[in-house]
């Protein structure tokens, strides 16, 4: 069996529901529709009203690395504060764009009820009833329960059946559905309606044993979803009932042992609440209303929120149906398909079907779901209804759809729709596909497609994630999607040793650092214990597409016993592990791993997303091989290249960095700066060759110095920097003692670098115009930008661009030509963008470094805000990480003025090199961490930005995000 069928499976291993049509002699008329060509024909037909068993099922949850979930709005809200809607019998008083005020599951049955779909009738209790209800302290608002009853009136007048009559008796489901799917979140309460008198009637028109089969589970459904009664006080009666009469299976037990346990379920109630069973079937209802409401609040559904970043919801809607079964012979059955096959895309009904089918019929093992064809032989009537359904929904939606159904007396009933869950290469060509058929314009496909689908086919995944779930022994932060398996090492040497000799290594860190840089590159995945999204093993392995699990705090990392204790496991060097850098989980032994494929359907998709939009997408890149690979993706430039990753290249380099830092005189500094001027210009000459015809922006050196000493302590450093610069251990400790900071990330970095020591500004600018024009004769396209960072004041970006502009006067001299090039900042601090108009007279282009500038807009430490930011997520303080998703109101604001202020000052900002084509096409771009991250880049596609900067691997999903922002 395929993944994928086995996730189908996997849907009707949860929760049963089942629903009968109780009322088998009064057939009801219902219209459908039915296609004949291109015309659509309303039929009436007049049909059993029976109905089918239909499977409760949890969908997948989305990771944390996806993008973020908010309401959905009412493209038709009511006038009138209306609070119930019912729907049936081709008609309904709401529809499919009323999902924040119904639901989504309301809004989907209230639609194919209007589309003439045989829908059992029913009524939705809106999410703002539910909003009142929690601002009332968990009580029902006013007049809300007479008009719950008027509208029960109305369903069971379309029914002929009434709750509480035992001569037509009515059964309910309530269930909830919030404007976005939270599955198996929230309660559900089903067969509602029995009692003692009602059971003799259904038992009449049913069977006594399934009247008391129904009855029982009832009766353990309400005692835990409403009355808080634990499920095992209801089993516990079941298996000791079972072992009595010697019957292993709940089926083999007789109406006779039904009602007897049917009395023991009864005194459950007494022995654990104190009172009886409550008989009144519209207290029931009350009670089960309330529950659903009171279910929003619950602790799973508040922690599904927070995981799933989903908020600005209202509440969830209350959905009161008729129930149908569908296990009342081998004319009924159940079933669960989508309209093409969510794991390829293939234009076929792909689900199953289990005939004369209940719940525990799968969940106890003795049934297996059959393929939905199995529906063909034996209800042929009945499928091919179901088929014109699917070929109805799937154009009336425009999307591939996730259909439950029951069948009962070969009657066919449509339970629910959705858009399908789909993995990401069954998005695109499923997207593909609609156009080509005509069923939707590219603009429409564009936004079918999910960012976190191109993550999926971009980055190596576990061939079945459902394998290793008893092998998932820890979950971090999911800080770099893909997969990842090797064996454990616990130094950045190790992992290059290793690699060296041809193995797959993890680099398991309590938190990396610049001098790992080595050994995160050797490494296929980096785990740390300490360490949020944003910290330096997160961005750095996001660049280059690695996966990454950090912040996972329930491992410790015992460096000198090189071990990692998990609880009570022992991880040691050499053991075999696995990563999911999209769910977080670490996953002991090897896992089977499936590498990327990229398919035609993908560059056809990301084609048609490059013609709608509007914004530039460039990519940060530090090396060639990481310029090269952002070009593959799809990148128009790059956008920030930072100068220091290339000083950990070889130990020559961080060797003569550490000279320059530590040199008392301008003249030892230069004696350094010249050792590393070639391997800068060498390194620029490659970029700019693998970047030909597109502009590079540089950025000047940003950290504080003190990042480029060793790590260890002082004694250590002490020894290793006399050994490596041959001063004496007091010069070495005096040097070393003024460069510690208190607090460094505001401190001695940036421009501040430039300003204090000229020479290193003048070595960077040297290799930058040096290699740009060795590359130009070669005939290659140039066009460099130099960024420089931190700026405050307009007065220190003036200082920087005199000595840059007087080292390209001098290299053009030498060289014999000159070059068009541009100086620039990054917009990292608020004061520079509250001055924006000033800073804007010096420079040529803004780049907004929103790492930073969230940073110190917040006055968050990106590296310490691990401690405190979970808590406030938590108890929603704030909504999102700012380091993760864009601070629109506080941050973006900065954004926004000081794009404005600067465009203002500076007509001419424009985009860089010759590739400008209007004084419109203004450079003004973003090459922070949120560059990559589809709200923000909406947003800053929306306040006017021309490009976005983001790693090599999240270039194709910005061009998504921002295509879709303009579809």
């Amino acid at each position: 069996m395929s993944t994928a069928m086995k996730g189908i499976q996997s849907l009707f291993n949860r929760k049963y529901v089942r629903q009968i049509d109780l009322l088998r002699d009064n057939r009801l008329p219902s219209l459908r529709l039915s296609w004949c060509g291109s015309r659509v024909r309303l039929i009436r037909c007049q049909d059993s009203s029976s109905g089918a068993f239909k499977s409760e099922r949890r969908e997948p949850s989305r990771s944390q690395a996806q993008a973020v979930l908010t309401p959905v709005s009412d493209t038709t809200a009511p006038a009138t504060k209306k609070r119930v809607f019912t729907f049936g019998k081709g008609r309904s008083e709401g529809n499919k764009g009323m999902k924040s005020l119904l639901g989504g599951k309301g809004a989907n049955l209230a639609e194919m009820a209007s589309i003439g779909l045989s829908v059992p009738p029913g009524l939705t209790i809106s999410t703002e009833a539910c909003q009142e209800y929690q601002r009332q302290g968990m009580k029902l608002p006013e007049g809300l329960w007479e008009e719950i009853l008027e509208g029960l009136k109305s369903v069971e007048k379309d029914f002929r059946a009434f709750l509480g009559d035992p001569s037509k008796p009515l059964l309910l489901s309530v269930r909830s559905g919030a404007a976005i799917s939270m599955p198996g979140m929230m309660d559900t309460v089903l067969n509602l309606g029995l009692n003692d008198e009602v059971i003799t009637g259904l038992a009449e028109k049913s069977g006594e044993r399934f009247a008391y089969d129904s009855y029982r589970r009832f009766l353990d459904m309400f005692g835990n979803v409403v009355m808080g009664i634990p499920h095992s006080s209801f089993e516990e009666k079941l298996e000791n009932l079972k072992a009595a009469k010697g019957v292993k299976l709940d089926t083999e037990l007789t109406a006779e042992h039904l009602k007897e346990l049917v009395e023991l379920y009864k005194n459950v109630y007494i022995e654990a609440k104190g009172e009886r069973f409550p008989s009144d079937p519209k207290k029931q209802l009350e009670l089960a209303v309330k529950a659903v409401f009171d279910s929003w609040d619950s602790p799973r559904a508040i922690k599904y929120r927070s995981i799933n970043q989903i908020t600005g919801l209202k509440g969830t809607a209350v959905n009161i149906q008729c129930m149908v079964f569908g296990n009342m012979g081998n004319t009924s059955g159940t079933g669960v398909l989508f309209t093409r096959n969510p794991s390829t895309g293939e234009k076929k009904l792909y689900g199953e079907f289990l005939l004369n089918a209940q719940g525990e019929d799968v969940v106890a093992g003795i049934r297996t779901p059959e393929d939905i064809n199995t529906m063909k032989i034996c209800m042929p009537e009945a499928y091919k209804e179901l088929v014109e359904n699917c070929e109805i929904l799937e154009r009336h939606y425009k999307d591939m759809m996730d259909i439950e159904f029951t069948v009962q007396e070969n009657r066919l009933w449509m339970l629910q729709c959705r858009s399908g869950k789909r993995t990401g290469k069954g998005a695109v060509k499923i997207a593909v596909d609609m156009v080509n058929e005509g069923l939707v314009d590219t603009r429409t496909a564009i936004k079918m497609v999910e960012p976190q689908h191109l993550d999926q086919l971009l980055h190596p995944q576990f061939e079945n994630p459902s394998a290793y779930k008893d092998k998932a022994v820890a979950r971090g932060l999911p800080a770099s999607p893909g997969a990842a398996v090797g064996q454990v090492v616990f130094t950045a040497e190790d992992a290059e040793a290793w690699h060296a000799q041809g193995k797959s290594v993890i680099l398991v860190r309590t938190e990396t650092s610049p001098e790992d840089i080595g050994g995160m590159h050797a490494a296929v995945g980096i785990l740390t214990a300490r360490g949020g999204m944003t910290s330096h093993a997160a961005v750095v392995a996001r660049g280059w597409g690695k996966c990454c699990v950090s912040g996972c705090s329930d491992i410790r990392v015992n460096d000198t016993g090189k071990v990692i204790l998990v609880g009570d496991k022992v991880i040691r060097e050499e053991d075999w592990i696995s990563l999911n850098g999209s769910t977080g989980e670490v996953i002991l032994g090897k896992q089977a791993l499936a590498p990327p494929v990229l398919s035609a359907d993908l560059e056809t998709f990301m084609s048609w997303a490059d013609q709608i939009r509007h914004l530039k997408v460039m990519a940060n890149a530090d090396t060639p091989e990481d310029a090269l690979t952002a070009r593959n993706n799809g990148a128009e430039g790059i956008g920030l290249c930072r100068t220091e990753h290339m000083f950990f290249a070889s130990d020559e380099r961080i060797k003569a960095v550490r000279k320059m830092i530590m040199a008392a005189t301008p003249q030892q500094r230069k004696a350094s700066l010249d050792l590393l001027l070639p391997y800068q210009r060498s390194d620029f000459e490659g970029i700019f060759r693998a970047m030909d015809g597109l502009p590079v922006t540089i950025r000047l050196l940003d950290p504080p110095l003190h990042e480029f000493l060793p790590e260890g302590d002082l004694d250590h450093i002490v020894a290793q920097l006399t050994a490596e610069t041959g001063m004496t251990e007091d010069e070495v400790f005096s040097r070393v003692e003024k460069l510690s900071e208190v607090n460094p990330m505001l401190g001695f970095r940036g421009c501040r670098l430039g300003i204090s020591y000229p020479e290193l500004t003048e070595m960077q600018a040297r290799a930058i115009f040096q290699a740009a024009v060795t590359m130009s004769n070669q005939g290659v396209q140039v066009f460099p930008e130099i960024m420089v960072p931190l700026v405050g004041t307009p007065q220190e970006l003036g200082h920087q661009v005199i000595s840059i502009r007087n080292v390209a006067k001098t290299v053009f001299s030498e060289m014999g030509l000159t070059l068009s090039y541009k100086v620039g900042t990054m917009i990292e601090i608020p004061r520079a963008a509250l001055v924006a108009d000033e800073i804007a007279k010096e420079a040529e282009f803004f780049s907004f470094g929103t790492n930073d500038l969230t940073q110190m807009t917040f006055g968050y430490s990106r590296d310490d805000a691990g401690k405190f930011l979970p808590i406030y997520l938590s108890k929603g303080i704030i909504q999102h990480d700012p380091f993760e998703v864009l601070d629109q109101k506080g941050v973006g604001q900065l954004v926004k003025m000081a794009t404005e202020k600067g465009r203002g000052a500076r007509p001419s900002l424009k985009f860089s090199g010759e590739l400008a084509l209007t004084e419109d096409d203004k450079q003004v771009g973003i090459c922070g961490e949120h560059g990559g991250e589809p709200s923000s880049v909406a947003f800053f596609a929306e306040v006017g930005l021309d490009y976005v900067s983001c790693s090599p691997f999240r270039v194709p999903i910005a061009r998504l995000a921002a295509a879709q922002v303009a579809a």
